[in-house]
């Protein structure tokens, strides 16, 4: 027989990287960034810092591998900065996190991501990550570098020094890997920085991408975003294996007490529920070490029969329209834009939270085809999602609203056509991946359903706008027949019956008056939503002009009538008008 050998987690990652995002040089450049600037956030919002990153990439030779370039990658913040003996745990040691299973809407949950860009870097360029990191208590920042111990899944320090910084406290990270820069595109960098961007509008950004010039994005927002306290499982989204494993977690306690500490929603009420769906309750006072495997399934049966109330939605930490609305407009002139972000909601037992934003751009030239797919954005915690489009849950739901209702060209069960970015951004503390690297979210069918939902409302706007426009063009249509054909008609009419001049110009003027009447209702029609439109856009213009302003912008006055509105398709055009004006009724005086 042959031998049977133990491998560590390190080393089975240093063969698999293809599965944490390192499958490709241009996937590869893009998950190292993407890593280091989620940890950069991911360490602020902890420490309650407002973020202020920069990021350098930069070619600085050639690769090891063939058709690659030695990249080098800079991320620096000014976070709370990393302890000296934290530092190879962080960047060498793999699934050593401080959020590893602890249901938060963070974006690094598992601790993989930064240490397979340290592997990387160590198999491609035989050097791990270099790290300038500063806390409060340090006198001096620490320079070193972390490289893995692949045999020993363990994290090393080498060439550590003390220097001088610019800034009281901080973390820089640079890596030098094999790879290929690719800038625009899904794949692309300056995709994923903007993304970044949009969903994070505390964030204030400075980015070197190659030979452009550098740009700075300022921060919307000055509040730091709360991330809520974690959250415990349902015990109705686990498997039996998931169950077992979860209670040895628990060390010697009851099967009760493991139940109510080890469970959200799991009440007096509820245990009552699994000793009536044929638990024994005996089983509640026994030791979870001392349950057998056909005990843990008898229990597991009870709860999975049991009615349990829904998970509480506390948990979900949400952008919002206003500060949504305001960072969207940081990509660039923006001619149109719709922001919806729904309540939480419990899709498959788990609190969820989708917000939508639809944007056309004026200063976009990959965006002016009007015969191209839209460019769809897609974000899963507040984290851009790049790659794997067609099996996410996110593609699965835009590609099942019917856009052609609200005035966009679509071919069956695919992305709508025309100028504009929609950007979907799915929060929750228990977000289901298809794969390791976190590249697309698995489509549940109450996932795929309350996304419709969000996009549905946001489409409602889009449709009253686009339907302006078209009445625009219908005008001007019509006023150009009239100027073209008129004076040529009358001309020659006048010609026939020899009619004197002032007769001609008379009838211009009749013709003119008698078509215009066509002209004039469309006309009419016209600055009926040119009023309401510049209603809307006024509203969404306090979201720059009152920051404070805590009323529910981005919902329109309909919207607030008919709650349930983004739930239907599309509404005939007199329903979907909005409702409000821009004039304001006077109230009644009171009566002395």
């Amino acid at each position: 027989m042959a031998k049977i050998t133990q491998h560590s987690t390190a080393e089975y990652f240093a063969k698999n990287l293809q599965q944490v995002g390192f499958s490709s040089p241009v996937k590869a450049v893009l998950t190292t960034l993407k890593e280091a600037v989620d940890n950069s956030l991911d360490a602020c919002e902890d420490a309650g810092i407002l973020p202020e990153l920069s990021v350098t990439v930069k070619r600085v030779g050639n690769g090891s591998a063939k058709n690659t370039d030695l990249v080098e990658i800079v991320v620096s913040d000014n976070g709370p900065g990393i302890d000296a003996e934290d530092l190879p745990k962080v960047f060498g040691e793999y699934l050593s996190s401080s959020k590893f299973g602890r249901g938060r809407c963070s974006r690094g949950q598992q601790g993989i991501g930064i240490s397979a860009a340290t592997t990387w870097a160590q198999l491609t360029n035989a050097a791990g990550a270099k790290i300038i990191s500063k806390t409060k208590s340090m006198r001096k920042a620490l320079k070193c570098q972390i490289d893995v111990d692949i045999k020993a899944n363990l994290g090393t320090m080498k060439h550590k020094e003390t220097i001088d910084w610019d800034r009281p406290t901080g973390t820089s990270v640079s890596f030098r890997i094999d790879g290929r820069v690719q800038l625009n595109g899904d794949g692309g960098l300056l995709t994923y920085l903007e993304g970044t961007t949009v969903v994070n509008p505390h964030l204030t950004l400075k980015y070197k991408l190659l030979d452009n010039d550098p740009v700075e994005v300022q921060r919307v927002t000055d509040t730091v975003p709360t991330v809520p306290a974690p959250t415990l499982p349902h015990p109705h989204t686990m498997k039996l294996g998931e169950f077992m494993t979860h209670a040895h977690l628990f060390g010697k306690i009851t099967v009760e007490n493991f139940l109510r500490k080890g469970f959200s929603r799991v009440s007096d009420e509820a245990i009552k529920g699994f000793v009536a769906n044929k638990m024994p309750k005996a089983f509640l006072k026994k030791p979870i070490t001392g349950t057998t495997e056909q005990e843990f399934k008898t229990i597991f049966q009870a709860i999975q029969a049991t009615d349990l109330q829904s998970p509480s939605t506390r948990s979900v930490l949400t952008v919002g329209e206003e500060t949504l609305a305001k960072s969207i407009q940081r990509l660039g002139q923006v001619d149109f834009f719709s922001v919806v972000a729904r309540k939480p909601k419990i899709c498959d037992y788990k609190p969820v939270c989708v917000e939508v934003a639809i944007a056309r751009f004026l200063d976009k030239p990959n965006l002016s085809d009007e015969q191209s797919p839209v460019q769809l954005l897609r974000f899963a915690n507040r984290v851009p999602l790049q790659f794997d489009k067609a099996a996410c849950a996110i593609t699965q739901a835009v590609e099942s609203v019917n856009w052609r209702a609200y005035g966009l060209a679509q071919s069956k069960n695919s992305l709508p056509l025309g100028p504009y970015i929609f950007a979907v951004s799915v929060v929750s503390p228990f977000i289901k991946f298809k794969n390791a690297s976190k590249e697309t979210i698995d489509a549940s069918e109450d996932l795929v359903e309350e996304i419709r939902r969000a996009l549905m409302q946001a489409g409602q706007k889009l449709s009253r706008h686009i339907k302006r426009e078209d009445r625009a063009a219908d005008l001007e249509r019509k006023l150009q027949h009239i100027e073209k054909f008129g004076p040529i008609l009358v001309q020659y009419l006048g010609k026939v019956v020899q009619a004197p001049k002032a007769r001609i110009t008379k009838a211009e003027a009749g013709l003119t008056k008698l078509l215009g009447r066509d002209s004039k209702v469309a006309e009419d029609k016209l600055g009926v939503a040119e009023e309401k439109l510049a209603a809307l856009k006024a509203k969404q213009k306090d979201y720059e002009l009152s920051p404070d302003d805590e009323s529910d912008q981005g919902i329109d006055e309909e919207s607030k009538k008919h709650p349930r509105r983004g739930d239907d398709e599309a509404h005939d055009d007199s329903q979907a008008e909005i409702e409000v004006t821009g004039s304001k009724k006077k109230s009644p005086k009171k009566k002395k």
